[in-house]
C-alpha cells in the first residue's frame, strides 16, 4: 500500500564560518531544495506552512537558521543527511538539528483503525570536527539529565552524573580518534538517534 505524503518539519540553528559564502550555502542545501522540487536555494526557503520563517541566512552573523516544512516520505532522511554532511563543511561549531515526520492523514482523521500514525523524530548534528560534533551530543545529554533529575535531587548533588555522562564521552572520543589513526572513518558524523511518538508539528 502506498503512504501518502508526511509533513517533514526541519528546526536548528547552525552557526556558519565567517567566510561562508551563499553559492557554498546553496550548494550544502542542495539535497534539501532539489528534494522540494525546486531549482536553487532561493526558490526553497520558503516553509509548506507561512506561518513558518522557513530557510534563512544572516550573513550579519553568520547563522543559518531552519524552521522548514516540506511534504515527502522517509527518503528525507537521505536527503537531510547528505545535508548535514555538506554543513559539516561550513560549520563554525558543532550544532543541532531536529527533524520530524508527521502523519497529516492519520491527524485529520483521527486515527485509522488498527494502523499507527507515521510520525518519527530525527535528530541530527553537525559540526565542523567530530570533537565539536560530541560536545553538542554532551551538552544535551547534561541538560535533558540535570532538567530529569533536578525533580529529585538538589543541582549541587548531580555533579557524578554529569562526570559520568563526560567520561563516556570521553571514551567515544578515544575510539573515535584511534579508528581514525588506524585509517577508519574520520567523519560521517551528519545523523543521530530517532525515537518514535508523536511530536508536536512546529518546533517554534
Amino acid at each position: 500500500m502506498s503512504h501518502q505524503p508526511l509533513d517533514i518539519h526541519v528546526h536548528g540553528e547552525v552557526p556558519l564560518r565567517n567566510d561562508v559564502k551563499y553559492e557554498q550555502l546553496e550548494e550544502a542545501l542542495k539535497p534539501l531544495w532539489q528534494y522540494a522540487g525546486e531549482s536553487n536555494l532561493g526558490a526553497a526557503m520558503g516553509s509548506a506552512y507561512e506561518e513558518e520563517p522557513g530557510i534563512q541566512w544572516d550573513e550579519q552573523r553568520h547563522v543559518l537558521s531552519l524552521c522548514w516544512t516540506v511534504s515527502g516520505d522517509e527518503d528525507f532522511r537521505q536527503a537531510v543527511e547528505d545535508t548535514c554532511m555538506g554543513l559539516n563543511e561550513l560549520a563554525a561549531s558543532g550544532a543541532a538539528m531536529e527533524v520530524t515526520f508527521y502523519d497529516t492523514e492519520y491527524d485529520e482523521e483521527g486515527g485509522r483503525d488498527g494502523v499507527e500514525a507515521r510520525d518519527d523524530f530525527l535528530m541530527c548534528f553537525v559540526g565542523p570536527s567530530p570533537a565539536a560534533i560530541l560536545q553538542v551530543q554532551r551538552d544535551m545529554m547534561v541538560n535533558d539529565l540535570v532538567h530529569m533529575m533536578e525533580r529529585h535531587f538538589d543541582a549541587s548533588e548531580l555533579g557524578g552524573v554529569v562526570a559520568a555522562v563526560d567520561q563516556l564521552f570521553e571514551q567515544r572520543y578515544k575510539a573515535l580518534v584511534d579508528a581514525t589513526q588506524w585509517g577508519g572513518p574520520s567523519r560521517g558524523f551528519g545523523g543521530g538517534g530517532h525515537s518514535g511518538g508523536r511530536k508536536p508539528r512546529h518546533l517554534h
